[in-house]
This record gives structure tokens, sequence and C-alpha cells, in this order.
């Protein structure tokens, strides 16, 4: 059994169980001031592993099955044996460090909170586009887009969103992971830099 499906498992195992007790949810939660007054730093990572319901949990669950079974067979072919630590720390570390600025921003704030496993999906899809640009993205299953095309309109979107303000979605944790994807992408593998630029050049239209 891949780490995607088994991560993917304890996500609903852990979320469905929060659903169901509040208690339990409002321990779970990115809530920045209680880190800050009570050090309760594990929220950083256990905010990841809970969502605010089952429509949040179905997408964001589909979207890691959908491109992390790819990148756990690309970490395997580029670092061997280590190639699933490779992909643990990737997604944990994306779910970190994308609350980072929220945590930042909010720390004074006791109303705040923030859930689910966007900023790890997020930086598992974007160390995908880094490293294969030209895949095919599908929006709504019928919508087509290259793999970098998508990358440049959400970026957009959600630094725009981010800014802009307002509503219920964590803006900055969608980019930060992003981010986090990319850098951590260049970083364990450097000719994937290189070679995103050389595939997008190589692209035509038509």
């Amino acid at each position: 059994m891949s780490i995607t499906i088994i991560l993917i498992i304890i996500i609903c195992g852990i979320s469905y169980y929060a659903f169901n007790n509040y208690s339990f949810m409002e321990k779970m939660i990115m809530n920045p001031y209680r880190v800050t007054k009570k050090n309760e730093y594990y929220r950083f990572i256990t905010s990841g592993f809970v969502h605010a319901d089952y429509g949040h949990l179905i997408f964001n669950m589909l979207s890691l099955w959908f491109i992390g079974e790819g990148i756990e067979r690309l970490f395997a072919m580029l670092f061997g044996a280590s190639g699933t630590l490779y992909f643990l720390v990737l997604f944990i570390l994306g779910i970190v460090i994308s609350d980072v600025p929220t945590f930042f921003k909010n720390k004074s704030n006791s109303n705040y909170n923030s859930l689910g496993a966007s900023g790890g999906v997020s930086a598992v899809l974007f160390a995908a586009i880094l490293y294969a640009p030209l895949m095919d993205i599908y929006l709504y299953f019928f919508i087509q887009l290259k793999a970098f095309i998508f990358g440049i309109l959400f970026l957009g979107y959600s630094y725009y969103s981010d800014r802009k303000g307002g509503g219920y979605i964590n803006h900055s944790a969608h980019l930060y992971g992003a981010l986090f994807g990319m850098v951590f992408m260049a970083v364990v593998y450097p000719p994937s830099v290189p070679q995103f630029f050389q595939q997008i050049l190589s692209w035509r239209l038509f």
C-alpha cells in the first residue's frame, strides 16, 4: 500500500472522529493565539489532519490521491529507498510551513482558527509542477490545462484572495504550501529547475 493511501486513510479517520467530537477538534486545529500563549506548537502538524466538513475533506483527499502516488513513484526513482521519507517530509513540512504566515498574522487573535491538509497537498502538487510543468491538469474533469499554466493561475488567485481577505478559506496556506513545494523540489533535486524552463520553452500551443 502506498504512503499516499495510508495518509488518506489516517486523515479521513482523524477528521471523521473530529466531526463527532468537538473538544478533540478544538485541540487539533491551528489557533495561533493558543500556540503563542500555551506553547501548543503541535497544532502546526495536527491542524493538517482535521477538516471543516466532508466537502473540505473529500476535495483535499481526492487532490492528494490524484497527484500523491505519482510523486511517490518519482521520489522512488530519484532517491531509491529514501523516496518515502522525502515524500513524508514534503507533505508534513508543507502543512507546517504553510501555517507560519498565518501564525504570525493572527497570533494575537484568539478567535482565529485554521485547519485542513491544503498546505501539504499544495506542496506535493507544486513539487510535481516544477518537475513536470507540461503534464495535464484537469479542472472539474473537463477543463484541461498544462500544469505550469494552472500553477500561475493558482498562485495568482491565492495571492489576490489572501490580500483581499474575508471568507473562510486560508488562501495564505495554499500560496505558501505551493511555494514551499517548488523550493523543496529545487533543493532535493536541483536539475528540476533548468529542466522546468527547458520544458516550458520547448512547449508549443499548436
